[in-house]
C-alpha cells in the first residue's frame, strides 16, 4: 500500500505539509511455526511483522531510541514505520476523493522515518471497514482511506488512529547486517505498546517488556 502525499519537516516541532492519499504495496508473508514468515523460498525467513528497538550500536541519529513497526522484510529489503516520534505540524491536505478541495490544518503527525517524507500512512488499531486497509497483524492495520483522513482532520477519529509521514527502508541484506551487528532488538508486536504507551516512554517500556533495563544496555555486545 502507499500512503498520503505529505511534505513534513520533522527537524522541528512545526513544519509544513501537503497531503493526498496514494498507494504503496506492503505485502505479508505466511507464518511459520516459529513465528517468522517466509516469502517464496523457505530459506528466506522474515522477521515481519515485528517491533524493532534501536540499540546503542545504532549511530544514525534518525533512529536513536526509536521503536519501528516492521511491516515487510524479505530478500528485496525491508520496510517499517517509526512509531514513537510525533510532531505538531501545519499541513495542507488534499484527499484523493476531493483533489480540488485543499485546506490548511494543524494536526499531529508521527514521523515514520527519513525516507520519502512526502508520503504518509494511517496507522489504525481496527480495520474500521476500510477496503484498502492492510493487516500488519491482529489489531494493527495501515490504511489510505480518505474518509479516515477527514476524521483525523476534524478530530473525530478514534484515539488509536495516527497519521504517519515518511518511512524507514533497507536495501537487500541491510537490515540483516544491522541485526547481526546488534543495532536492533526485535520483539513481537504488542498493541498496548503501539497504541497505549506515551511516545516518550515507548522505547523504555518495550525494552523492559523484554526483561532488560535501558540503563544497562552497552555498545558492542547487545543485550544478553
Amino acid at each position: 500500500m502507499q500512503g498520503s502525499r505529505a511534505n513534513v519537516r520533522p527537524g522541528g516541532r512545526r513544519g509544513t505539509a501537503s497531503a493526498s492519499v496514494r498507494e504503496r504495496p506492503v505485502t505479508g508473508g505466511r507464518r511459520t511455526a516459529g513465528g517468522a514468515s517466509y516469502h517464496g523460498d523457505m530459506s528466506e525467513l522474515s522477521l515481519a511483522p515485528a517491533l524493532l528497538l534501536s540499540m546503542p550500536q545504532m549511530n544514525d541519529p534518525n533512529f536513536a531510541r526509536t521503536v519501528i513497526l516492521l511491516c515487510q522484510h524479505d530478500a528485496d529489503g525491508a520496510f517499517g514505520l517509526v512509531i514513537n516520534r510525533p510532531i505538531t505540524t501545519t499541513a495542507r491536505v488534499i484527499a484523493r476523493d476531493r483533489p480540488d478541495d485543499a485546506a490548511e490544518h494543524e494536526l499531529e503527525v508521527w514521523v515514520g522515518g527519513p525516507v520519502e517524507p512526502e508520503r504518509s500512512w494511517i496507522l489504525v488499531h481496527e480495520h474500521q471497514g476500510n477496503d484498502d486497509a492492510i493487516r500488519i497483524c491482529e489489531g494493527v492495520y495501515l490504511s489510505t482511506s480518505a474518509a479516515l483522513l477527514r476524521r483525523i482532520l476534524d478530530r473525530s477519529a478514534d484515539a488509536r488512529t495516527r497519521l504517519v509521514a515518511g518511512y524507514a527502508g533497507w536495501g537487500p541484506g541491510q537490515l540483516d547486517a544491522e541485526l547481526a551487528a546488534s543495532a536492533w532488538l526485535s520483539m513481537a508486536i504488542q498493541t498496548d505498546i503501539v497504541f497505549d504507551t506515551p511516545s516518550a516512554d515507548m522505547w523504555t517500556a518495550a525494552i523492559r517488556r523484554l526483561g532488560a533495563e535501558p540503563g544497562a544496555l552497552q555498545t558492542g555486545q547487545g543485550v544478553h
